[in-house]
């Protein structure tokens, strides 16, 4: 009875595996998604209302925290990890 030698190259999971990642992201092809969305699709997501509230709260929680008047709630904050990550 003859017994074949094994590969290295075939015993390798992880050079298997990295050449399925690497070709799900387009390495080897050379192809990349895009995307574009429109001006009108921009204006319905209401995105810039949106980021100036942001910005106004941001910039009103600094002025808060450097002049030493921001009092952080432990309990609502607290309730707001819970939600995060319970994903409610």
């Amino acid at each position: 009875m003859k017994i074949n030698p094994l590969s290295n190259a075939n015993v390798n999971p992880y050079n298997r595996q990295s050449a399925k990642i690497d070709q799900a992201e387009g390495k080897k092809t050379g192809m990349a998604d895009k995307l574009e969305i429109s001006s009108q699709a921009k204006e319905m997501q209401g995105s810039d209302r949106i980021q100036a509230e942001r910005q106004e709260k941001i910039d009103q929680l600094k002025v808060d925290i450097e002049s030493g008047t921001y009092k952080a709630d432990p309990k609502q904050t607290a309730n707001d990890l819970l939600k995060h990550f319970r994903g409610l």
